[in-house]
């Protein structure tokens, strides 16, 4: 059983930057495309990220340019670089394990989910 622990969520105010940590453990990493969603309050859960098995990146128009995922295959870690954040990328940021190659944009696509991590982003 894949278990997928979050960290690194917070307050910061626009503009600035917070680097968000997946760990996974329980299963073979490597082999998963992994993503990054997330859900404010009252919206429904969005895709944000995915990197596939071979380390193709894929991004939401909303955080392109702004967010990058990566990938630590030794360490069994998904990151999030999250830089010039705005008010409206506040939300709980959820990791994600796919069986497909290379993931996907639908959250119903992923076998496995963390527990999420807030980020908070003030004036």
């Amino acid at each position: 059983q894949v278990q997928l622990v979050e960290s690194g969520g917070g307050l910061v105010q626009a503009g600035g930057s917070l680097r968000l940590s997946c760990a996974a453990s329980g299963g073979t990493f490597s082999s998963d495309a992994m993503g990054w969603f997330r859900q404010a309050p009252g919206k429904e859960r969005e895709f944000v990220a995915r990197v596939s098995r071979i380390g193709l990146r894929y991004y939401a128009d909303s955080v392109k340019g702004r967010f990058t995922i990566a990938r630590d295959n030794a360490n069994n870690t998904v990151y999030l670089q999250m830089n010039s954040l705005k008010l409206e990328d506040t939300a709980a940021y959820y990791c994600a394990a796919s069986r497909r190659p290379f993931g996907s944009r639908s959250y119903d696509e992923y076998d496995y989910w963390g527990q999420g991590t807030q980020v908070t982003v003030s004036r």
